[in-house]
């Protein structure tokens, strides 16, 4: 009777308990509804990655959008995202998204974070404040863009994180003098030309590479504040201390304009001009003869009748000194000279630049023989304008073998870069100036040709921006050639271990005429690889990089593609150090995701470590530190260390490189984890 007098009063409780499931439920309908209607026209994205496991109340809403790295390409409608009131971040970077972003996305009432950098993305950007309209937007990332001059930020008055790096804003967005609190600014590479317009109180400003013009440092926010500052390759004028140098560096203010060196201020290390090259101080003139001294006594000068004789012998001791003097400036003249030209080789055997082009010796029919610095690899094919090289991203092209042995001079050893583990690998520049590196793959010489067809397109059809693209194919009788796009910084081993190990003087760069000087511009560029690599920054964005390269490979397709091999000679670097994972799909064996992820945690510590190579002693060594709690000492003496905080986020990618290298397979993390476990080990960055 109790029981049945509980189920009465209940009752007219129940219909408010369904309608509420109900009301939740239609909230997650309408956002997992309005998210495929926003990517409706997008290539690559599946709305089951935000669905709730439980489709039963109570259930969740969307607050957070993260498909970075998922090789999207199209057009979102923004502002179906627009209505999904519970939103709080999205991260689309790393795609190749294209096409405006909706106004109405910024004054969004929950967004806090945007990341929409590298992608295809352009437009205007523009918010102006209202009373009822503000912008609740506290980092803001849109770098690698497309956007242009309509950039309005009045609005945006919480951010305290903007980067607009590599836009083509042509003028300074408007309002930036308003936001109080920006602490972190970047404009770098935004063609921007006319007066600074800056907020105060930053932390970070990076306006470099750009032809802005102002006054330093009464143009700028209180120097006392900043953290970080490059100014350099602008138009501006003013004063630069000693004080700013010792801070900020002297790259900072490399081109940064004309400045006045007069305006030395008391007890402070006078400066030269940044706009000119400094000159070397005026060596002192020699004493005249008769001043010659020993000690504090002036020596005589002897009479002629005594020193007849003495002159003669001293002419003879002379002479023969000089002699001697002579030939040993020739032989350090000599020396130096080698070494000169053996550096410059070695540092621009990566450099882009035509091989001299000899004759083809093609004038009798084949079998063709090519020499290598271990051994010789034989093409069985009569003539070689019948084999043709098959190109991915230009199909139009018509070239044959005939055309790559003219453009590595007959494969000689002047091509070649190196001897790799698949085969010998060329550097050719083909017609219309299309950069490429030529792979010989021994070990397919008895993969049947169809087999081997398919292996390639299957190859081509990868694309993500970690990974090194394929550009096209050539078979030559039993003989397989890959060629890939050109990588003018070479692999992650030659970046780390083979560059200049001196962080380089960057006075020397102030008189380098980039712009027309091709030898000198490589020079530099070189330089700059070898300062960027004693920065924790960029090791760990290359870090994070491979990481998307390998996890892409693992887990986008239908069936994991195992690399095999990862190592760093197969990590290529671009124009920006993003890498590039090459020789996927070439290996043999019977590896795993959990392999490659071991290989992963092996890349992770030699990039913290400085160590080269792969061996027990040194993985024991790093990974007993790490578990002794004393992972600083395994870190990279050639590393800048900066504060605590860069130091506890090099510790802490030591950790995970520690999980990666985990003897038992299945105690490792996915790629996927492993992602997520960089991404959030957050670098404030710059150099």
């Amino acid at each position: 009777m109790e029981l049945l007098i509980q189920l009465l009063l209940l009752l007219p409780i129940l219909p408010f308990i369904d309608s509420a499931c109900d009301t939740t439920a239609v909230e997650e309908e309408t956002d997992h509804v309005l998210l495929s209607k926003a990517f409706s026209s997008v290539s690559g994205f599946s709305v089951s990655a935000f669905e709730s496991p439980n489709r039963t109340c109570p259930s969740r809403r969307i607050t957070s959008i993260d498909l970075s790295s998922r090789n999207l390409s199209g057009t979102i409608s923004w502002a179906f995202i627009k209505n999904m009131s519970f939103l709080q971040s999205i991260d689309l970077s790393n795609n190749s998204l294209k096409g405006s972003v909706h106004g109405g996305l910024w004054s969004m009432p929950k967004l806090e974070s945007i990341n929409l950098s590298m992608n295809k993305l352009g437009g205007s950007i523009a918010l102006t404040p209202t009373r009822s309209v503000s912008s609740s937007i506290r980092s803001l990332n849109l770098s690698h863009n497309r956007f242009t001059n309509s950039v309005n930020l009045s609005g945006f008055s919480n951010l305290t994180v903007l980067d607009l790096s590599n836009n083509n804003l042509g003028v300074f967005p408007s309002g930036l003098e308003n936001l109080s609190k920006l602490l972190n600014l970047s404009l770098s590479k935004c063609n921007i030309s006319g007066r600074a317009s800056i907020a105060q109180h930053l932390e970070y400003l990076d306006l470099s590479k750009n032809r802005i013009n102002g006054s330093f440092p009464s143009d700028f926010p209180n120097l006392g504040s900043l953290k970080f500052l490059n100014i350099s390759f602008n138009n501006f004028t003013g004063h630069v201390g000693g004080e700013e140098l010792k801070k900020f560096g002297k790259s900072a203010f490399v081109r940064a304009g004309l400045f006045n060196s007069s305006k030395t201020q008391p007890n402070e290390p006078k400066t030269e001009s940044l706009h000119h090259q400094m000159k070397p101080k005026p060596k002192p003139k020699p004493k005249p003869e008769h001043e010659h001294r020993i000690g504090n006594h002036e020596l005589k000068k002897p009479n002629s009748n005594s020193s007849t004789h003495n002159r003669k012998l001293v002419l003879i001791l002379v002479l023969g000194i000089s002699g001697l003097l002579i030939v040993a400036a020739i032989v350090v003249c000599s020396i130096c000279v080698r070494r000169k030209a053996r550096e410059r080789q070695r540092r621009t055997k990566w450099a882009i630049s035509n091989p001299v082009q000899h004759p083809s010796r093609l004038d009798k029919p084949g079998p063709f023989a090519f020499e290598t610095g271990s051994g010789t690899w034989v093409a069985d094919i009569k003539e070689p304008s019948t084999a043709p090289v098959v190109m991915f991203e230009k199909p139009l092209m018509s070239l044959t073998f005939t055309d790559l042995i003219s453009a590595t001079c007959h494969f000689g050893r002047e091509s070649q870069l190196a001897d790799g583990k698949s085969g010998p690998i060329y550097r050719a520049v083909l017609p219309g100036e299309l950069h490429v590196v030529i792979k010989v793959l021994d070990k397919a010489r008895d993969l049947r040709n169809e087999d081997a067809v398919a292996l390639f397109e299957e190859i081509s059809r990868v694309k993500h921006p970690n990974i090194l693209p394929l550009s096209g194919y050539c078979i030559a009788g039993k003989e397989k050639l890959l060629l890939y796009e050109f990588m003018a910084n070479g692999d992650l081993h030659r970046w780390l271990h083979e560059l200049p190990r001196a962080d380089p003087n960057v006075e020397d760069w102030t008189n380098d005429t980039w712009e027309t000087h091709t030898e000198d511009r490589h020079v530099a560029h070189s330089h700059a690889c070898s300062r960027e690599r004693l920065y924790w920054h960029a090791r760990h964005r290359i870090a994070v990089g491979i990481a998307r390269g390998l996890a892409f490979l693992h887990h986008a397709g239908s069936k994991p593609i195992v690399h095999g091999h990862l190592v760093p000679t197969h990590v290529l670097l671009g124009d920006d150090l993003d890498p590039r994972i090459a020789d996927f799909l070439l290996q043999t064996g019977t590896c795993t995701e959990a392999d490659d992820v071991y290989s992963f945690g092996l890349i992770l510590f030699e990039l913290l470590t400085g160590k080269p190579g792969s061996g027990d002693e040194n993985v024991a060594w790093t990974r007993r530190l790490v578990k002794d709690g004393k992972s600083v000492n395994a870190l990279d003496p050639r590393l800048k260390l900066g504060d605590a905080e860069s130091v506890s986020e090099m510790v802490e990618s030591l950790r995970v490189g520690y999980l990666c290298t985990a003897e038992s397979a299945v105690k490792r993390p996915t790629m996927q984890q492993v992602v997520g476990l960089l991404k959030d080990i957050r670098t404030r960055g710059g150099c």
